[in-house]
């Protein structure tokens, strides 16, 4: 029978797969927890994009028709257009949130708490990643339930299934944006002015609301800014997935920024490299 030497430290003799899905669930678990307790945080998510919805495009419904270009295969209404919009602005919001959370965690302590735990950093923040694109991914099918009883829907219902790796994804990438502001952020009062600089410009230099070639004949420099946003790619992947198809660009950079984002998030939260200890020190 063997020997474990447990003078060695943790870090030294490594992990089972079992500890790190402790690690994982328990992690993914306290998101959840407070996700259940922050009832005002389901009820904005979804108030947002319904607003948008209900009113917005319901407004222009008719009149802001679009025409066919890939993945649809006839003319569609303005609404079923902005409705990958607003699931990846479900999504974008979501990310944001759970970096503001980890904010308030690091002006409380938590966050030391959980940093110091002898498992990989790297792993604790993906962990963490993980945990909040869950919470997005809730939300988002809760808005596609009442987006369908206003007649908005996939071709067929195996498209609330084939959009989910795009939604995994895309919530990964928004997730990670969201660490890595949280890292350069001190100040808890802050974080709202950074939200906004980033969301709004994101959402609306994208394809969310308007074909790329409609904002290519109004101003191509424009349309440059978009082809370049992540949120455009994010928004097509979602959008394509929908019909069951595949945007092999978005996919790569939706996929390309995930790993640039979480990797930067995870230097920037090293005590020896990171600017948050930096910051802090």
């Amino acid at each position: 029978m063997s020997v474990v030497d447990l003078s060695t430290p943790p870090t030294a003799r490594g992990f089972s797969l079992a500890q790190y899905a402790i690690c994982l669930r328990g992690v993914v678990w306290r998101e959840a927890l407070r996700f259940l307790h922050q009832r005002e945080r389901f009820v904005s998510a979804l108030v947002r994009p319904l607003v948008w919805l209900f009113i917005f495009a319901a407004g222009f419904r008719s009149v802001l028709g679009v025409s066919i270009i890939p993945p649809y295969d006839t003319y569609v209404l303005y609404d079923v257009y902005i409705t990958p919009g607003l699931v990846a602005m479900i999504q974008l919001f979501n990310g944001m949130q759970s970096s503001l959370s980890m904010v308030y965690d690091r002006e409380m302590g938590n966050m030391r708490t959980l940093l110091v735990s002898p498992l990989p950093r790297w792993y604790l923040l993906t962990s963490k990643l993980v945990a909040g694109a869950s919470v997005s991914i809730l939300q988002v099918y809760a808005f596609l339930l009442i987006a369908y009883f206003w007649e908005i829907e996939p071709p067929t219902y195996w498209g609330y299934l084939t959009v989910l790796p795009a939604l995994i994804l895309s919530g990964l990438m928004f997730g990670a944006l969201g660490m890595l502001l949280s890292s350069l952020i001190r100040q808890l009062e802050n974080f709202a002015g950074v939200m906004n600089f980033v969301i709004f410009p994101m959402f609306f230099a994208s394809s969310a609301l308007y074909p790329l070639w409609r904002v290519e004949e109004g101003s191509p420099g424009l349309a440059l800014v978009c082809e370049l946003n992540p949120f455009t790619h994010a928004v097509e992947l979602i959008r394509f997935a929908f019909y069951g198809q595949i945007n092999a660009l978005s996919l790569a950079v939706v996929l390309g920024c995930t790993i640039v984002f979480l990797g930067a998030a995870i230097v920037a939260y090293d005590p020896s490299r990171g600017m948050l200890m930096r910051r802090e020190g």
